[in-house]
């Protein structure tokens, strides 16, 4: 009975050596450990935020990542681990080696297959389509972005766009959707009145691929194995600057992926854009860092909610229902540091979602398509966003870039936009209603009244700082009734403009002063005084 008991104990601990070398071996064999946790109270996320890298929470359970130093801090504080198989490994997945499989949308494509993707929707379509390499990676992979517009080699003043996805390497369905948007606006281009609209009026940005060394992390011949983090072993969407913790959130140098976005923003003046996850089904709206609400919570809100609907409209009954019905403010569902959604949204003065596309990460190809066809109305109605609210072009003598445009008694945090450095040209997102607009150029204040935005509609307001403003006729930097009697008796042949007061009724910029522009003036002020 002693010898048993003996034989009995070495078995256990035998195995039990096994078990822990399985999850040893599990732990370090990748440059991350992905695992769940319980937790009592959500305050407790507060601290564990800033040391791993939280995927999920669903009501007590949490799940998350960390590369071995994270993880090894996070041991010390005593939690019951459950380490998972990482989602990108729990099946092998189609690939695709050649441009004509991969516009079957039923594969992955290799590395070398989406680079030439990318440069073959610019070959077939130069006109509206051109491909900018905005950086490298880690491992020297190519970041690029599908720049489309109806005079795409040349800017133009109109809202700037951006779509990007796979910033986490192993959250793919994104990937997918954004190489299939790019030849859905390519092709559909002249045949579809909706397409033509949006490929008209804005200057559309797509990146399939933020994080190439992460998602092929197996070579290039496969997304099997992908990693959430780049070839640093960094979480992408905790490497940004941000609001309340400064540059470095994450304790961590700005990564190459990182830095290519940022320049990128610096450059562009984007002013509505999404960023596509996996891993849930919902769209998470500013702010991640903060639990006050953003000063466009309710804008936030509408647009969040008009993509999710949608998207169900088009889908199972099961699809993008996620917490708040497939909408959550970020903060609400859990706190994070070092987001491109805040630092876009903050720092950029842009509006941007994160938008959780896939409950499954690594989606099965064959139901890519199906994802498509989910998703296909709601995106190309997001970008329609941007087309909306208070816009306008600024003329000045002084600095765009020192401009700061607000909505009188709206803003905080950051929320006043910046017009466009090369154009001038400004959009003010904004909810259906009457505004008033401030314009602040060094020490000079400008400000419009009874602005009228309608439902789906944008409102123009032409502005020029440094003289005076359009409709200012009698120059005293206000628009008001007296300006609408000038105009009048200059039309009636009653009074001759002269050098000073008319200078800004030239309203096409055509350098000559006559009845169209002056007719430009008169809409304009009746539109504000009805």
């Amino acid at each position: 009975m002693k010898n048993t008991c003996i034989i009995v104990s070495i078995l256990i601990l035998w195995m039990l050596s096994i078990s822990y070398a399985e999850v040893s071996k599990e732990r370090f064999s990748r440059p991350e450990v992905y695992f769940r946790f319980e937790i009592e109270t959500r305050d407790e996320l507060r601290d564990i935020t800033r040391i791993i890298s939280i995927d999920n929470v669903i009501g007590d359970t949490v799940y998350a990542y960390a590369n071995p130093r994270e993880f090894k801090r996070f041991e010390a504080l005593g939690k019951t681990v459950e380490i998972l198989k990482p989602p990108s490994m729990k099946y092998k997945p189609k690939m695709s080696d050649s441009v004509r499989k991969s516009k079957s949308w039923d594969s992955y494509p290799t590395y070398e297959t989406y680079i030439s993707m990318m440069r073959q929707f610019a070959k077939d379509y130069p006109g509206i389509c051109w491909i900018d390499s905005v950086g490298r990676s880690v491992e020297g992979r190519a970041i690029l972005f599908a720049v489309i517009s109806d005079n795409v080699h040349s800017e133009e003043a109109e809202p700037e766009v951006m779509y990007t996805s796979t910033m986490h390497g192993d959250e793919t369905t994104g990937y997918i959707l954004m190489l299939r948007l790019i030849n859905h606006l390519l092709t559909n281009y002249q045949n579809s009145e909706q397409v033509s609209s949006l490929v008209d009026n804005l200057e559309i940005w797509i990146n399939p691929l933020a994080n190439p060394d992460g998602t092929y992390y197996s070579g290039n011949h496969t997304v099997y194995g992908a990693t959430r983090c780049n070839a640093d072993s960094v979480d992408l969407n905790r490497n940004f600057p941000n609001p309340q913790n400064g540059d470095h959130p994450d304790g961590n140098l700005w990564q190459p992926e990182t830095v290519a976005m940022m320049e990128l923003a610096e450059r562009q003046n984007f002013v509505l854009s999404a960023n596509f996850h996996g891993g849930a089904e919902v769209l998470n709206y500013p702010w991640d860092t903060w639990k006050r609400r953003h000063a466009d919570d309710e804008w936030l809100i509408r647009l969040c909610r008009q993509y999710a609907d949608t998207a169900q409209a088009n889908s199972p009954a099961d699809y993008l229902t996620d917490l708040n019905n497939g909408i959550t403010n970020g903060w609400d569902w859990y706190d994070i540091y070092g987001g491109r959604q805040d630092y876009m949204t903050y720092y950029q003065h842009c509006r941007e979602v994160t938008i959780e596309i896939s409950d499954t990460k690594l989606l099965p190809e064959s139901e890519l398509s199906a994802y498509w066809e989910y998703n296909r109305n709601a995106l190309l109605n997001y970008l329609s966003g941007a087309l909306t609210g208070i816009c306008g072009d600024i003329r000045t003598d002084g600095e765009l870039g020192e401009m700061q445009i607000s909505i009188v008694g709206h803003e905080m945090d950051n929320s006043w936009i910046l017009p466009d450095k090369n154009f001038g040209d400004y959009y003010r997102l904004c909810l259906p209603g009457i505004y008033q607009l401030e314009i602040a150029s060094g020490s000079e204040l400008i400000s419009i009244e009874n602005i009228i935005v309608g439902n789906e509609q944008s409102a123009r307001v032409n502005l020029t700082t440094g003289t005076t403003i359009p409709g200012d006729v009698n120059g005293d930097k206000e628009i008001n009734i007296a300006d609408i009697v000038l105009v009048q008796n200059y039309i009636a042949g009653q009074i001759v403009p002269n050098d000073t007061e008319f200078d800004m009724a030239d309203w096409n910029n055509d350098s000559t002063l006559n009845k169209n522009d002056l007719d430009g003036i008169m809409q304009f002020l009746l539109n504000l005084y009805p």
